[in-house]
């Protein structure tokens, strides 16, 4: 049995409709209920929905054997586990946004609010530039706006968000998307069911 979490809400519902194309449905979770785990024992699966931003947290410390999250979750809190797979779904990216008259002239630390401060820290770094971290929760728009910060560094999707409070994508720090991770342990001792599974993942995904 091949013990699965699922992040809630669209992107969950995304991978999951991939997983059951690619043999491994589970049409119990597709009810309206409150229930958090289901199985499907003749193909050897039992899902559960967690939080996203807790998927790799499950998956590190063993309660799931694999998970999915996204790439932003990778690369910002570097959970010890393997990443085995880009499933392509929940595409974005992670930009630098400010006020549409923006310009860095370097004179001072650049001030950056961001839910992702490693991420923005790295991507600074690798320029070279000096900044001022400013960690916030949400409603990371506001900012700039109010002169909290000269820009943001946030994920991006539509950027509708952005336009409609007078705010534009900078600079776009990397691409993101929905990645496939395993336990290391699970990943050694499930081998076989593991890789079962990654490639009719792959299949789909090709197709």
């Amino acid at each position: 049995m091949l013990n699965i979490a699922l992040p809630k809400g669209r992107l969950g519902e995304q991978v999951y409709a991939l997983f059951a194309d690619a043999g491994y449905p589970c049409p119990e979770l597709l009810e309206n209920s409150r229930r958090l785990i289901f199985e499907n024992n003749p193909v050897g699966v039992r899902y559960f929905w967690v939080k996203p931003s807790d998927v790799a947290i499950y998956v590190e410390r063993g309660a799931a054997d694999l998970g999915v999250c996204g790439k932003d979750i990778l690369l910002e809190y570097e959970p010890d586990v393997y990443e085995l797979l880009d499933l392509g779904c929940g595409r974005c990216r992670m930009a630098v946004a400010g006020p549409e008259n923006f310009r860095d002239n370097g004179m001072r630390s650049l001030k950056v609010a961001t839910k992702f401060p490693n991420i923005a820290s790295s991507h600074y770094e690798r320029r070279g530039r000096n900044i001022d971290i400013i960690r916030l929760n949400g409603s990371i728009e506001l900012a700039p706006i109010l002169g909290l910060s000269d820009v943001i560094v946030d994920i991006v999707e539509t950027g509708n968000t952005l336009r409609e409070n007078r705010l534009s994508v900078l600079e776009t720090v990397l691409p993101l998307s929905a990645r496939l991770i395993a336990n290391k342990s699970a990943w050694q001792f499930k081998t076989g069911a593991v890789n079962l599974l990654t490639e009719a993942l792959k299949g789909k995904i090709k197709a």
